[in-house]
């Protein structure tokens, strides 16, 4: 059974932040610069209560892994650590021979440089694919955060995905935490080691964590919906806020929200 918010263990309580802390992130989220399509997802994500369960304080040094074109945690998180913390973004690489990879970078570099709010933002390169993982320095960072990515590691194999949490774990500091968010296959379902539906078994992702030596430290359904099926044609991206299929049963989609979500955090002993 999934451990709710409240049923933290004593790690998690004790490093839960402060009610300044908690202001300061909920100012964040409340800011002006923050893209009004982003805002709008507010309610199915959950922003305050997720970096909240994973501990991330302002004074943090943090890695978002992977955080595509829009930055939608990285509107957060940037103005969060801006003064006293430091806010290392992981994007796609800007050399890549892939055009939507390249792409992206393109655009999340734009985004960096069109507001003051992301000036101390350190711009790193995340591909899973091509095994370029060398973000942070070893035993550097207090969080490492990744938000509805796992499964677009899994297509480049296991072993891709597992030095994907391996590289996490090497950058973390002791007593640092690993944060997951990504989109929950029931577990009655069959297991797809490729992910093509992008939902993806929670118990696979504890046992990639584990298998590199984070330490299980518990789950919150604070991003839960159990209108979700996790049964669409199309996978996970005919719900909002993709809707793959358009105007097509869109009314039944946008009743269902967003998808399903684990939200799980791991401690690097």
């Amino acid at each position: 059974m999934l451990k709710p918010l409240f049923l933290a263990s004593a790690f998690a309580l004790a490093s839960l932040p402060s009610h300044a802390d908690e202001a300061l992130l909920k100012a964040a989220v409340a800011s002006g610069h923050r893209t009004v399509a982003n805002v709008v997802r507010d309610a199915a994500r959950n922003p305050v209560a997720t970096l909240s369960f994973f501990g991330v304080k302002p004074t943090d040094t943090v890695v978002e892994l992977s955080p595509g074109a829009g930055g939608w945690y990285t509107e957060i998180l940037a103005p969060y650590l801006r003064e006293k913390g430091q806010l290392i973004a992981a994007a796609d690489d800007p050399a890549s021979t892939t055009a939507f990879a390249a792409r992206s970078a393109a655009r999340f570099a734009a985004k960096l440089g069109a507001m003051g709010v992301y000036d101390k933002v350190k711009l790193a390169v995340f591909d899973a694919a091509n095994g370029k993982l060398d973000f942070a320095p070893a035993g550097s960072v207090d969080k490492v955060l990744t938000f509805r990515n796992v499964h677009n590691w899994m297509p480049s194999g296991e072993d891709k995905t597992r030095a994907v949490f391996a590289a996490a774990f090497a950058t973390l500091k002791s007593g640092g935490v690993l944060g997951v968010v990504e989109h929950r296959l029931p577990a009655d379902r069959p297991f797809d080691p490729k992910a093509a539906s992008g939902y993806v078994h929670q118990a696979y992702v504890v046992k990639m964590a584990e298998s590199v030596g984070f330490r299980f430290d518990g789950s919150s359904e604070v991003n839960a919906n159990p209108r979700d099926t996790a049964n669409h044609e199309g996978g996970v991206w005919s719900l909002p806020p993709v809707l793959r299929h358009g105007a097509k049963d869109r009314d039944r989609y946008l009743a269902i929200g967003e998808s399903d979500r684990m939200t799980l955090r791991f401690v690097k002993p």
